[in-house]
């Protein structure tokens, strides 16, 4: 219905012209008729050309950039039109049109906070009432559209097959923090059992500044109304000044293909891609942060690693059902360790939910979950806590059942709960296997179209039946839990822009001193995004 109205409304705007041939213009008044003439044939390409030549011919009004506004959006230029209808809000006369219209074409680029934003001013500022009526049935739609609490970025994303033939996507990130933990160090002496010495170890909680960074950029091609081929880059990390040997880094890069449709209330997805990634850091002790090394050669590089593989996820939905499936396959190549077993291994994953949505602001999702590790190199434990040479490789298979909850309380505010447990089988004796439940929530916030607030946090408790504390057949039966807290805001300075905070607090505790510790970790920074 708003498709029409806006049709209506840009009729009336468009005067009627009479057609002239093209070699015959000479004027701006003559090229911006005939664009009009061209827009009410639904030749919106064409009406850019004529609007653009009336430009070039010295036209400048906001008429013309609202008309042109309105054809780059039925041409599905969404980023001009914005910037075309932002130029017609200097004529009184367009104001609340141009609100209402800018509304749209926000909702179109998948941007539901501004297309909220523009739609209440084009609401509340408007002396025409049924423009008032018009914006109160598409403030409506939008909210009917949104689908937080399940998949709150979804929304965006299901939204941008109506951009232009080609669009890049780019967000980068950059901060200054504290970590007061940089290699997540025991805080007390412990007697290493691991040792056949025994010795007693003293471990150094060192503290330092860091600086994260993140760059993300993804190109795609729509060359079929639903389906888009892509290409994305993902580069991320902490780079610690004084403290070189807790740097990491991760690159990622993956190309694929993307079909959404959605019809009514049906909604469709599919998702293929295939990845390669390098991920390196520094294998340390760390009781100390020192470089590891074996008979006095290092073996630093030994987390550092390549994966690579391909993926698949579908997901489909209606008014209160769902279901969705998602695989994955990969190849983790890590780097040389001398002397010492290697990490690689295969790795498969594949995922099935099912979810119901009670009403349009609360959903329930369970999801069943299993994966493999199967690594090549790496020895299997006996049921002594003994890593013995010649024994079969490691392999261990997950199996997990997740509950997930989210409730939207108002169009800027939502919070959800997740309860998981998940059962990992070493496949050789048994030695390793464990139950690990865990329980998580969080909870979103946008009190102002500019500022946005977020919290988290998730609780892990562990079960280890056979394992023991250091590998010692002498200890006490291995424990483990942690907990992790997460607190974050952003404010947009301008479109494009924001400043961010985010700060993070991990703890483990466990009988095994040696992964025992405690780490908080702020940071402040920009993001830029386009």
């Amino acid at each position: 219905m708003y498709l029409k109205v806006l049709a209506a409304l840009t009729a009336a705007l468009l005067a009627a012209a009479p057609a002239v041939p093209a070699y015959a213009m000479e004027t701006a008044d003559e090229f911006f008729a005939d664009g009009n003439r061209l827009f009410r044939d639904d030749l919106y390409w064409a009406a850019l050309l004529r609007y653009g030549q009336a430009a070039e011919k010295g036209m400048d009004t906001p008429l013309l950039h609202y008309n042109t506004g309105v054809a780059h959006y039925r041409a599905g230029q969404h980023d001009r039109a914005r910037a075309s209808l932002t130029r017609a809000l200097a004529d009184p006369a367009l104001r609340d049109i141009a609100h209402y219209n800018l509304g749209l074409n926000a909702w179109a680029r998948g941007d539901t906070d501004e297309a909220l934003r523009w739609l209440r001013l084009a609401h509340d500022e408007a002396g025409d009432r049924k423009l008032q009526e018009f914006a109160v049935v598409a403030i409506a739609r939008v909210r009917a559209e949104l689908e937080q609490p399940a998949e709150s970025r979804e929304v965006v994303e299901e939204r941008r097959e109506r951009r232009d033939l080609g669009n890049l996507d780019l967000r980068v990130r950059v901060g200054y923090g504290s970590d007061s933990n940089v290699f997540r160090s025991p805080a007390d002496p412990y007697i290493d059992r691991a040792d056949p010495t025994q010795p007693v170890v003293t471990p150094q909680v060192q503290s330092g500044a860091f600086v994260p960074m993140s760059v993300t950029a993804r190109y795609t091609l729509n060359t079929y109304p639903f389906e888009g081929f892509y290409a994305a880059y993902r580069g991320a990390g902490r780079y610690y000044p004084d403290f070189q040997n807790a740097n990491e880094y991760l690159q990622e890069v993956s190309f694929g293909a993307n079909y959404r449709r959605h019809e009514g209330e049906r909604k469709r997805r599919i998702h293929s891609a295939f990845t390669i990634a390098r991920h390196e850091e520094i294998y340390y002790d760390p009781d100390d942060g020192a470089a590891r090394g074996v008979d006095g050669a290092l073996v630093d590089e030994r987390m550092s690693y390549f994966r690579y593989g391909p993926e698949l996820a579908a997901r489909r939905s209606g008014k209160h059902l769902g279901f969705g499936v998602e695989i994955k396959g990969q190849l983790w190549d890590y780097d040389d360790a001398g002397a010492l077993p290697e990490y690689d291994h295969e790795y498969f994953f594949a995922s099935l939910f099912g979810q119901f949505r009670f009403t349009s602001t609360s959903l329930l999702r369970i999801t069943a979950d299993y994966y493999s590790r199967r690594f090549g190199d790496r020895p299997s434990f006996d049921l002594d806590g003994q890593q013995r040479v010649g024994n079969p490789a490691v392999r261990y298979d997950y199996v997990a059942l997740g509950l997930r909850a989210r409730q939207r309380v108002t169009d800027s505010m939502w919070f959800g709960f997740d309860i998981k447990r998940t059962e990992r089988t070493d496949q050789y004796v048994g030695y390793y296997d464990y139950t690990r439940d865990s329980f998580a929530a969080e909870f979103h916030w946008s009190p102002g179209d500019r500022l946005a607030l977020e919290a988290g946090g998730e609780y892990r408790l562990y079960d280890f039946p056979n394992a023991f504390a250091f590998h010692d057949a002498t200890a006490t039966p291995r424990t483990q839990e942690s907990v992790v807290g997460k607190v974050g805001a952003s404010f947009r300075v301008w479109r494009g822009l924001s400043l961010v905070t985010e700060s993070r607090f991990h703890q483990t505790v466990s009988n095994d001193i040696r992964i025992q510790h405690e780490r908080a970790r702020y940071f402040f920074g920009v993001r830029w995004e386009q």
